[in-house]
């Protein structure tokens, strides 16, 4: 059956409906059909019932009536028809973000059962930073296979912070997801896999760029280029105590959602960052990575849900932590 004919019980960031205009949250669960909120998308995207019609081959007065249909439905306004091109109400972004999500959570879904290679065992779900963990994963992944030929694994490229809201939602089976603290405040089992060297990014026209190894402390005047705590949770706190504990406070410029971002951020000469030593690959000629004294160490983390029974989760966390002690 396809994806647009499921009927599905949709519960919104818990059961939550955020209206972010006035943070007050409204309780709902509503039951509609997938094709509602592909309606919705598609018109939010668009900004116009006209082109979001013609791209989904559907008359225009019947779009229109959907959509007011799913707006009576949730008892919110998501579009402002006022004016031309309509705009999104505040709901109705924040609406479209979960609508997204719902929809890609049914695509996986379909997806994954369509890999399923039997009934017995299901599929497994990883997520991965691509910039990090590189030198692990290919090694797990092969032994895995070698002990499991029949599972099928499903990667996921994902930001540690999209990681843990799939976790959350069901749509990863496991994730390597970094620090421990952000996973022990969500509740999830979790393992330390790996620990790596915390270099220094620093800009090429930097006095300190010329030095071997970059004492912290020296760092103190600089600004810094941080990641965000969407994309990766815990690293501020991280960079803090990191700080605190050489005798001085960070001055953190601006956060960032991609490790690509950062490089480019300190290229530019906006600051200089604190990054595991895997970054070194992201080169740029205008950027420098040296040791910093004394040594910080940045732990590199599994996490999973504990009631997620799946025995190729249990085995596969096995062999991560097998190939992460021998590569210590």
């Amino acid at each position: 059956m396809a994806v647009c004919q499921w009927r599905a019980a949709i519960v919104i960031e818990s059961s939550v409906l955020h209206e972010r205009a006035g943070s007050v949250y409204i309780d709902i669960l509503v039951s509609m059909e997938l094709r509602h909120l592909r309606y919705f998308v598609s018109v939010a995207e668009a900004l116009s019932f006209t082109k979001a019609a013609k791209k989904l081959h559907t008359a225009q007065p019947s779009l229109t009536r959907q959509i007011k249909n799913l707006e009576e439905e949730l008892g919110v306004r998501l579009l402002d028809r006022t004016k031309q091109p309509i705009t999104l109400t505040d709901e109705g972004r924040s609406f479209l973000t979960d609508a997204k999500r719902v929809l890609a959570l049914a695509a996986e879904t379909v997806e994954s059962v369509r890999r399923l290679h039997s009934g017995e065992v299901r599929a497994l779900s990883v997520g991965y930073v691509s910039n990090l963990f590189y030198d692990l994963l290919p090694k797990t992944l092969a032994s895995f296979h070698q002990s499991f030929p029949t599972v099928s694994v499903n990667l996921f490229d994902m930001s540690c912070g999209d990681q843990f809201r799939a976790l959350e939602d069901g749509r990863l089976d496991l994730g390597f997801v970094g620090l421990h603290e952000p996973i022990a405040r969500r509740g999830l089992e979790f393992r330390t896999i790996a620990s790596y060297k915390t270099i220094a990014a620093l800009p090429k026209g930097n006095p300190l760029a010329g030095k071997t190894t970059v004492e912290l402390k020296a760092l103190a005047p600089m600004f810094f280029i941080g990641m965000s705590e969407a994309s990766y949770p815990g690293y501020r706190e991280w960079l803090t105590k990191t700080c605190e504990r050489a005798g001085f406070n960070a001055k953190v410029l601006q956060d960032v959602d991609l490790e690509r971002t950062m490089i480019h951020a300190v290229a530019a000469g906006l600051g200089v960052a604190l990054v595991p030593e895997q970054l070194k690959k992201l080169e740029h000629e205008n950027v420098v990575f040296r040791p910093v004294n004394p040594t910080v160490g940045t732990e590199g983390c599994v996490a999973w849900r504990s009631e997620n029974p799946s025995a190729a989760l249990q085995a596969y966390v096995q062999i991560v932590e097998q190939v992460g002690r021998s590569i210590r």
